[in-house]
């Protein structure tokens, strides 16, 4: 597969009237959606180069997924920037990622000029979907396209305070998608509801598994889950049969006792992964949906969406970790020790590492990083590239994948992964900050940062909340006189626990 358009193509060949996206105003089929791609890809192409990144600043709408589709159309990549984002984040992701310009719409348009940096051509995507299609140009650009050029690039956090882009291609995501339905069996007739956000690499799961299917997708907005009776009623009138969801986001269901309200009975899978899932909650949601089947996927954004699966077969303890797995076919996935050996025995920590044809093109416009991350097979002659994940996990007795811990300091915290030292980078650039440590809570899933300096910390707190997502801000911040170090002269981050 050159392209993932040809997934789109054969769909609205095959079945132009069926739904393929909707939102809770709109909806449109694959024949409706193919149109506006070809329009949109249009417009784009006559504007810019193929394989160069165009942004979007967009909501999450029908509109929207016709807008990545028709950047992807024109032969160029697309990003999707948060529109929760602060100014200081987003003009960190554009100094990286170089787009042409913006596509925003007259929702975003505003906030858009005020939160980007001078000069950034901002493009609306009411005028690209009013352009004409031009056949030949784009017969030109699929001609043309390869199964390595970037798909799609998601900004990641980075320890430097540089967020990293990860740049996926299109021939990772054939190779992904297709295994990843079969092995969980989802067909043409199953129904997605979507909750990842579209920077967020579990959105492409249910994005580009719909369209190789030809199934349908429903986008639940991001402010339905605030409001769990407002989310029950969306699933419940959409009727979907496959979720999947972030870990966060499955257990805001289940603390906030969403069941007790309404059960969406149709759902007959749930796969879940972000990080890890506590048994509590999962219990909460088996209860509740007696006959579907749930399954922990597990994989960096590196690797496209996923590299292990594990069908939850059984109960587990309270105090159990649910394993990651088995590696999906698609993927070869090996444990590293600190020795430097490979780990095949159950019980022994190793680092875990992943490669095969579903591994990124690297981190955008940053060969350094790349190069430290995505690295040489460290058991293979020939030339393979694989990437390092930092995560640390080992195996049981069954032969699963079992979680650990990170490596260094990046986390998992509310579904998304944090690096920890992008936060110590914010509260450095504060006045007032003169030493700043951010360590994780990993029991009570609390951020904490300690600083030095003589900035009140409830301005500090401010000044963070300014500068960073709200998943990234500290949960409780506390001022120091000194900071403790080791006999080495580093922070002492173990004191701080």
């Amino acid at each position: 597969m050159h392209s993932v358009l040809e997934w789109l193509a054969a769909d609205a060949g095959a079945n132009p009237d069926k739904k393929a996206f909707a939102d809770v105003e709109s909806a449109v089929t694959y024949a409706e959606l193919l149109a506006q791609v070809r329009a949109i890809g249009s417009a784009v192409a006559r504007r810019v180069e193929p394989r160069q990144p165009v942004a979007l600043y967009l909501e999450k709408t029908t509109r929207a997924i016709a807008g990545l589709l028709g950047v992807a159309c024109a032969g160029c990549c697309y990003s999707f920037i948060d529109t929760r984002q602060p100014a200081a984040r987003i003009a960190k992701i554009l100094e990286t990622l170089q787009p042409a310009f913006v596509i925003v719409d007259a929702a975003t348009a505003d906030q858009a000029r005020e939160s980007f940096p001078t000069g950034t051509e901002l493009v609306g995507i009411e005028e690209l979907l009013a352009a004409e299609p031009d056949g030949q140009l784009l017969a030109e650009r699929r001609a043309q396209a390869q199964p390595g050029d970037p798909l799609y690039i998601n900004f990641t956090s980075g320890s430097t305070g540089a967020p990293k882009g990860v740049a996926v291609s299109h021939g990772a995501v054939g190779a992904f998608i297709p295994v990843f339905t079969e092995t969980l069996g989802i067909t043409a007739d199953d129904v997605f509801a979507n909750q990842a956000p579209l920077d967020f690499d579990v959105s492409v799961k249910d994005l580009y598994g719909s369209l190789f299917l030809g199934a349908t997708v429903h986008l639940i907005p991001r402010d339905y889950f605030s409001v769990p009776t407002q989310l029950l009623d969306y699933l419940c009138e959409r009727e979907p049969t496959v979720l999947v969801w972030a870990v966060s986001a499955m257990c805001f269901v289940s603390i906030m006792q969403g069941f007790d309200y309404k059960v969406p009975d149709t759902v007959r899978l749930v796969a879940f992964s972000g990080e890890v899932m506590p048994v509590k909650q999962l219990n909460v949601w088996r209860a509740a949906l007696p006959g579907a089947r749930f399954v922990n996927v597990y994989g960096p954004t590196e690797i496209t969406c996923n590299c292990t699966y594990y069908p939850i077969d059984r109960e587990f303890a309270l105090d159990e970790t649910v394993p990651m797995g088995k590696p999906f076919a698609c993927d070869d996935v090996f444990l590293v020790g600190e020795d430097g050996a490979l780990v095949t025995e159950p019980g022994v920590p190793g680092e875990l590492h992943v490669g095969g044809p579903t591994l990124a093109l690297g981190y955008w416009n940053d060969p350094d990083r790349t190069a430290k991350a995505f690295v040489q097979h460290p058991f293979n002659e020939a030339p393979e590239t694989v990437y390092k994940t930092g995560d640390l996990a080992k195996y049981d007795a069954n032969g699963d994948l079992v979680y650990l811990s990170r490596v260094d300091h990046q986390i998992k915290h509310m579904g998304q992964r944090i690096e920890l030292g992008e936060i110590d980078a914010a509260a450095h650039a504060v006045d007032g900050v003169t030493r700043a440590c951010t360590i994780y809570d990993s029991a009570r899933k609390r951020i904490r940062l300690f600083y030095t300096g003589d900035i009140d910390k409830k301005d500090l707190s401010a000044a963070l909340h300014e500068a960073l997502p709200a998943f990234m801000t500290p949960n409780n911040i506390k001022q120091l006189a000194e900071m403790p170090l080791t006999k080495n002269g580093k922070i002492d981050r173990a004191k701080l626990r």
